[in-house]
């Protein structure tokens, strides 16, 4: 693998000071924020950044807009192991990502690591000026890149792509399991039948889980994000966990794609406190408007580096867009309700589609479904609904989502609560309608719909459940309620104090690895 780059500052103006290495982990919803994050490390000052990816990724994103992420931001490519994933016949699982993240890329980027400080030390020692500081991003998800820097002398500072209040959980969970809260597999102990006095085994553990939230949240032991698929899956993704906390707790800096004060609403002061010795810098809204500034110059920010068809793993199709724009452009201002549950894992079963399908016809508007052009993602369609409600409603397999969020016709979003999409629906001051699915998404839900007010929970798929809620959040009084409280936090964390705290934030970031004051 080679960068093909020298430590010039992200207009290649001069030599850097710093020189970055981002590693993130392999899905959608952390390469994209990664990208973000190196496209505002380069706008900042004289840094270089480079987004490390693993060979199939590379090519997705190389197609989507060239060799370049764009913004100053170059990207390096190397060997996965992972056979498939590019041949458009699905993703690699996540046993076969985190097998090839410990046993072969490490040493990938451990001869990078080595090569360009060797390197860059020698070539700068001899024009008699101070090698450029070396530093690596890890996607706190992509925990094996840590041991590698330690291996190399190089400083690391960790990514959470997500709510701080999420890296606040898994934080607590060696803390969890010395208190004896939850088994060695995450699993509660009460629902293991632990313990005799099930009385106080109860009390306890409820004690703690409120603990961990503000008391509004109403989140309970099943809403922990690693509690993900069967008994046998919830203990491999735990172990997975276990080994990146203890990773992780040696970094002394975590950047958040989060906006300061994302608890104000909800009771800061009960909090689930963060490790003392680690320095956290939200930067959230400083992503945002990276986004804002440079999508129109830049495809990759708009479109999808993972998307794949079965005929064609080219991203982010000229003719995608256009399709549904054009269908945007025909509906009546805030008429539609836009449906995506993201794009990596299937994410609900084929009776769920049948019910929410009803649904949304059964609502008498307009909608924009996503949904992933595979059997796995549309079992469950009824027979010809594509063709059937295709004036009224319309089914993709993939849709530009910033451009789709931003269009004016579209007057609700029914998400999963993906931490990426939830951003992207404040920023373009579009109201919820949360379903979520899997990991951090309950505790993103329950933020977005008791903490900030701007969103109505979907208790479950059942059609009549999906015609009143959409009812419901397209107009009348909830309606209204939802749109004052989206655009007074839209107002609060997508410009004023908190971007002026997340630019302050990197530029405390940059000064740290500058000065390597962040090791």
């Amino acid at each position: 693998m080679g960068t093909g780059r020298k430590p010039f500052d992200g207009n290649g103006n001069g030599p850097a000071s710093a020189v970055v290495f981002l590693v993130p982990f392999r899905a959608q919803g952390h390469v994209t924020p990664m990208l973000q994050l190196a496209r505002a490390l380069a706008a900042r000052g004289d840094v270089a950044p480079t987004v490390v990816l693993p060979d199939f990724i590379h090519r997705r994103v190389v197609r989507a807009g060239g060799n370049g992420g764009g913004g100053g931001v170059a990207l390096a490519s190397f060997p996965s192991g992972i056979p498939g994933g590019d041949d458009g016949d699905g993703d690699p699982g996540f046993a076969s990502i985190v097998h090839a993240m410990e046993n072969r890329m490490p040493a990938h980027l451990e001869r990078v690591l080595m090569l360009m400080r060797d390197d860059d030390d020698d070539r700068l020692a001899a024009a008699g000026r101070r090698a450029a500081c070396l530093t690596v991003v890890v996607d706190v998800l992509a925990s094996w890149a840590v041991p590698v820097a330690t291996r190399c002398g190089v400083a690391a500072v960790g990514f959470w792509p997500a709510m701080l209040a999420s890296y606040r959980v898994v934080a607590a969970i060696p803390e969890l399991i010395d208190r004896g809260l939850v088994s060695e597999y995450g699993i509660p102990i009460l629902a293991n039948g632990f313990n005799k006095n099930q009385g106080q085994v109860k009390a306890n553990l409820q004690a703690e889980i409120i603990s961990l939230f503000p008391e509004e949240l109403e989140l309970s032991t099943t809403d922990l994000p690693w509690l993900v698929g069967d008994a046998a899956t919830q203990k491999s993704r735990f172990a997975f966990w276990l080994r990146t906390m203890e990773r992780v707790k040696t970094l002394r800096c975590i950047l958040v794609n989060s906006f300061p004060g994302e608890a104000i609403a909800a009771g800061a002061d009960q909090q689930q406190p963060l490790p003392q010795d680690q320095q956290i810098l939200q930067v959230g809204p400083l992503l945002a408007t990276i986004v804002t500034d440079r999508a129109k110059g830049n495809s990759n920010l708009r479109c999808s580096p993972m998307k794949t068809t079965k005929n064609d793993t080219s991203t982010c199709q000229a003719d995608d867009r256009t399709s549904c724009m054009e269908w945007l452009d025909q509906q009546r201002p805030g008429s539609v309700a836009y449906v995506s549950f993201g794009t990596w894992v299937a994410p609900i079963a084929p009776g769920e589609i049948t019910e929410l399908a009803v649904g949304l016809e059964a609502t008498g508007r307009p909608f924009l479904w996503v949904l992933k052009d595979d059997p796995s993602w549309r079992a469950g369609l009824p027979a010809g609904y594509t063709d059937q409600y295709s004036g009224r409603g319309k089914i993709v397999a993939w849709a530009p989502q910033e451009d789709v969020l931003a269009h004016g016709a579209v007057g609700c979003y029914l998400t999963h609560c993906g931490w990426n999409s939830t951003l992207e629906a404040i920023r373009h001051g579009v109201r919820m309608l949360c379903y979520p699915v899997a990991g951090d998404q309950f505790i993103n839900c329950a933020y977005i719909v008791r903490a900030w007010g701007i969103g109505i929970r979907l208790r479950s798929a059942d059609r009549g459940e999906v015609v009143d809620c959409v009812g419901r959040i397209m107009e009348g009084e909830d309606g209204r309620r939802l749109r004052e409280k989206l655009d007074e936090l839209r107002e609060r964390v997508m410009a004023g104090e908190a971007l002026c705290v997340a630019k302050r934030n990197i530029e405390e970031f940059i000064r740290g690895i500058s000065g390597q004051r962040l090791q």
